[in-house]
C-alpha cells in the first residue's frame, strides 16, 4: 500500500498527525506529509478523517 498527501489539497489542519502521529508530520510547508510508511496507522480512517481529501491511498 502506498501512502501520500496531495499537497495541493492539504490545508495543514493536523487531523493525521494527531490521529498517527508516528505516521505523518506537518512540514515546513505548513501541510502535513508522511513521514513513516511503515508505522502501525489505520491509514483508511485516517484518510476519511482528512477534512480535504488530501490523503491518497494506493493499493499494491
Amino acid at each position: 500500500m502506498k501512502v501520500w498527501v496531495d499537497k495541493s489539497k492539504c490545508i495543514g489542519c493536523g487531523v493525521c498527525t494527531a490521529l498517527c502521529p508516528e505516521g505523518f508530520e506537518i512540514g515546513e510547508d505548513g501541510k502535513s506529509q508522511v513521514k513513516n510508511p511503515n508505522a502501525n496507522c489505520n491509514w483508511k480512517e485516517i484518510a476519511s478523517n482528512c477534512p480535504v481529501g488530501a490523503i491518497q491511498i494506493e493499493e499494491d
